[in-house]
């Protein structure tokens, strides 16, 4: 069965609401969080009314106030530390400050940051090239952040129906899947699901027709000869880390291809070694014809984003016909490549595979105390909150008290994703907490 309507079911979250004491010139003002009850300090609490009056209120942020970061630690303004377990939604999987990383910006902002595709730099080639075999596939189209890779890749899907398949003109169809988060333009959210994405955003931009996320036969069904690509994430998440079932995604590959369909793979969060592979696509085994890639392909240091496939679908591209200012300038690229290069080595892969089977062992034993299910795979977990203890946003508001940074979705779902450089014992520590986190 397929979804072409909005569906109704409204994210969950909790208000936090922020009571602010002004007297004199002297005085501080005193911020509180009303779910945990935790006063913050002056110097916190001026940060956040600073952000709050003159930045556009589009976030929910824990009352938290970041100055420094390394490795999976961060610093706030009044000096305490904190475990980052969510790294920027996968952004920092090599860790902040990664010194590799850092060495990489600092020796191209001295040579040449920007120089537009008007001409070619330098630093561009080597990226793609060693991107494009990273991936086993031919071309790069280099981008800035994973919106503007879903984008291209929409737009990729698109003229290759027309211009490979024989789609009719204006007649192509993208499939999706219900929940699918890929980023937040108007045409990305013109197919998503959920409201608060959506409200007040109308008119939106046809041509994508939703399917249940794991269920083949409504994939199946839903294909037309007008059908351009399936466009989904290996792993959901932003819908809570969810793990579609077993053989999905080889039947995904294998309907596809007799189709004479595109299968696009969203990897922006799930790809470059969070889920202990390269691509979460490598741990299903099959090669999709399109990888989108973004977040910790720039290293936490600048935006880079991608494209990648072979040329019989980048080929499609022509000059004037698609373009990005900063896609693929000389600092992105020069960061890229190295993030590749490390990527080359195995070692993060091998680390997010091992350290994640020991988080989901200590996670796993929660359930029934506090916590009603776990899903994911490496170093990246969604765990469902037992409405009993409270709402995600308690729990990690509690986890905030305890020295660790987590982030809540969809009212009952904390999402964990470490940086892959995180230590055994800090990990042990964030189970232990999390464990003390829902009063198990």
């Amino acid at each position: 069965m397929t979804d072409t309507v909005t569906t109704t079911t409204a994210e969950a979250t909790m208000t936090t609401q922020h009571e602010t004491t002004v007297a004199t010139e002297h005085e501080t003002t005193v911020a509180t969080d009303a779910v945990a009850g935790q006063a913050v300090s002056p110097t916190t609490a001026a940060a956040i009314d600073q952000v709050e009056a003159h930045a556009a209120h589009n976030y929910h942020p824990l009352p938290v106030v970041v100055e420094t970061a390394e490795g999976a630690w961060v610093t706030d303004v009044d000096g305490r530390r904190y475990l980052d377990c969510l790294a920027a939604y996968s952004s920092m999987n090599f860790g902040h400050g990664n010194p590799r990383l850092l060495a990489a910006a600092h020796a191209q902002l001295d040579r040449v940051t920007l120089t537009s595709r008007a001409f070619h730099s330098a630093a561009l080639g080597p990226f793609v090239e060693a991107l494009a075999r990273l991936a086993k596939k031919d071309m790069v189209l280099p981008m800035n952040t994973g919106a503007e890779a879903v984008e291209s890749g929409i737009k990729v899907a698109r003229r290759w129906a027309y211009q490979v398949k024989g789609v009719p003109a204006g007649q192509a169809e993208i499939i999706v899947m219900e929940g699918n988060f890929h980023g937040r333009t108007t045409t990305i959210v013109s197919f998503s699901d959920d409201p608060d994405a959506r409200e007040g955003y109308a008119p939106f931009t046809p041509g994508f027709v939703r399917v249940p996320f794991g269920d083949v036969a409504a994939l199946e069904a839903a294909i037309t000869p007008n059908t351009a690509a399936v466009l989904l994430e290996p792993i959901q998440g932003e819908a809570g880390i969810n793990v579609p079932p077993a053989g999905y995604l080889q039947a995904v590959r294998e309907l596809t291809t007799r189709e004479h369909v595109l299968f696009i793979a969203d990897e922006i969060q799930s790809g470059l070694g969070r889920t202990g592979a390269t691509f979460q696509c490598d741990n299903d085994g099959v090669v999709p014809d399109m990888y989108l890639l973004g977040k910790a392909l720039g290293g936490g240091v600048v935006p880079v984003s991608a494209v990648v496939a072979n040329s019989d679908v980048l080929g499609v591209l022509t000059p004037g016909s698609h373009g990005s200012t900063f896609g693929g300038n000389p600092l992105a690229a020069a960061v890229g490549h190295e993030v590749v290069r490390m990527l080359d080595e195995g070692e993060m892969q091998a680390r997010a595979r091992e350290l994640g089977a020991r988080l989901h062992e200590g996670l796993r034993e929660l359930i029934g105390n506090g916590v009603t299910a776990v899903r994911g795979v490496g170093l990246w977990a969604g765990i469902d909150i037992d409405p009993a203890v409270g709402t995600a946003r308690d729990v990690c508001l509690r986890l905030l008290e305890a020295g660790i940074l987590a982030k809540d979705t969809h009212g009952q779902t904390v999402r964990l994703a470490p940086p892959i450089v995180i230590d055994e014992a800090d990990l042990d520590m964030l189970v232990r907490e999390f464990r003390a986190a829902v009063g198990a």
